[in-house]
């Protein structure tokens, strides 16, 4: 079992297929991990059997609302009585909602008309919607754009990557299931290397849609961990606990449940470990993702001080668990050169390989060549060129140094090619940079080179 929890969030317990051992299911459940698992209603019975079920199981939240099966029940009193429940304390989202154009079991007009005021009811309460869609991908998403603020998950993601994309940008996430693992399943690994970790939560939709091996009996959360090795092949390199890691954090935050763990010093991702010893930096990149969130996959890196050598070296473990140890955090790492040195020194003592991640700026901090101070003490050093000039570079990177920042990082790499060092430079495929005069430049410098998607961190 994984050392991270996991949160199936669509469920349906209380179906009468759970009627006689939901309590051994549960235990299940939570024998295998999982930590929340969030009910959905469909429709008001339903609904109101998911707050009784959050009532008995600690473990368990409500969504109550309104399935386009069932569209046409949605009438005032039924309104009204949803409203009521949806104020109790473990309601956390609003559906599950959207449209079903393969059964069309409501007419489309009412499935419109039921979703549309669901997404408004849920803005209302500034709660989430669960969104259902079946073959209504477009008016879906054309619905859905009328409400810019509304947190959303499209539940049992079934489109293409192009909608994934999509529903991304507009900060949407993808709940994804037993059909991951169906070998039919052609859509889904596209779709999952497309919008990546950060857009993804997990859920089985029990009791259907079990996944590969056991598809046509009844689904059950503690399958989870099946769905969760699936996704973490497709998107290898990360790693099975990577995958826990970072959907129970969308799932805390998405639905606001739980607690969020603190800050690290020390943080895995993949085999390698991480260490985050300061969150300040010399440049003000415009695409950098300090300025959008505190987390990389699942991980809190805000830290609220510095960590001091002890704590940094506590925080370390045994190294010897990881392929390398590697300075990165949300900040510049060599602000902090006379700690890289101190901690890279005991990692060395220990036969740990050791990477740097840097902005190529040591020298200008320092105000001296730092590269042989490090000589013997790093193996491998990654730096964060970006762009292909240094006009580009002064536009999307500013540097408290001003312009020259952009040729001190070219001597910085030379510098530590020139030392032993491994060396390269990584640059981001962002619109306007040219990556094949990128390229040059790497070739120029004797370094190797490293293309980054800008959207895709850790």
């Amino acid at each position: 079992m994984s050392q991270n929890n996991i949160i199936d969030t669509h469920a349906h317990l209380t179906e009468n297929d759970f009627k006689r051992d939901r309590d051994q299911v549960i235990d299940r459940a939570r024998q295998a991990g999982v930590e929340y698992i969030i009910n959905v209603g469909y429709d008001l019975k339903s609904s109101f059997q998911s707050v009784e079920l959050s009532e008995k199981y600690d473990c368990c939240y409500a969504a109550v609302g309104i399935h386009p099966h069932d569209a046409k029940a949605l009438d005032e009193n039924a309104f009204k009585e949803l409203g009521n429940l949806a104020k109790h304390p473990k309601v956390v989202a609003i559906g599950e909602t959207g449209m079903d154009y393969h059964r069309n079991l409501s007419p489309k007009e009412i499935q419109i008309a039921a979703f549309k005021k669901q997404l408004a009811w849920a803005e209302t309460l500034k709660l989430p919607a669960v969104v259902h869609d079946r073959d209504a991908h477009k008016e879906i998403m054309d619905i859905l754009k009328e409400r810019p603020g509304l947190k959303v998950v499209l539940h049992c993601f079934a489109g293409d990557a192009e909608m994934a994309k999509e529903a991304k940008k507009r900060g949407y996430l993808l709940s994804v299931g037993g059909p991951v693992t169906f070998k039919n399943s052609k859509h889904l690994p596209e779709v999952l290397r497309t919008v990546g970790i950060e857009s993804l939560l997990l859920e089985t939709d029990c009791p259907y849609l079990a996944p590969e091996p056991h598809r046509g009996a009844r689904n059950e959360p503690a399958y989870l961990e099946i769905i969760v090795r699936r996704i973490s092949e497709l998107l290898d390199p990360l790693t099975y606990d990577d995958v826990c890691r970072a959907t129970t954090l969308n799932a805390k935050k998405f639905f606001n449940i739980g607690k969020i763990d603190p800050a690290k010093i020390a943080y895995q991702i993949r085999n390698s470990l991480y260490l985050n010893i300061t969150n300040r930096c010399t440049n003000a990149c415009v695409f950098c993702i300090r300025q959008k969130t505190d987390f990389i996959k699942g991980h809190n890196l805000r830290l609220e001080r510095e960590p001091d050598l002890q704590e940094v070296i506590g925080a370390i473990g045994d190294p010897s668990k990881y392929k390398e140890v590697v300075f990165c955090g949300y900040g510049e790492p060599l602000l902090r050169l006379d700690l890289v040195k101190q901690v890279a020194e005991d990692l060395k003592k220990k036969k740990s390989r050791v990477r740097l991640n840097t902005n190529g700026q040591g020298n200008l901090i320092a105000g001296r060549n730092v590269v042989p101070e490090l000589t013997g003490l790093i193996d491998e050093v990654s730096i964060s060129l970006n762009v292909h000039s240094g006009e580009v570079y002064d536009k999307l990177c500013p540097s408290r140094f001003g312009g020259r920042a952009y040729q001190e990082v070219k001597g910085f790499a030379v510098e530590c090619r020139r030392a032993g060092i491994k060396t390269a430079v990584t640059v981001l495929d962002l619109p306007g940079v040219d990556l094949e005069a990128a390229r040059q430049t790497a070739k120029d410098l004797g370094v190797d080179i490293r293309i980054r998607h800008y959207d895709v961190v850790g």
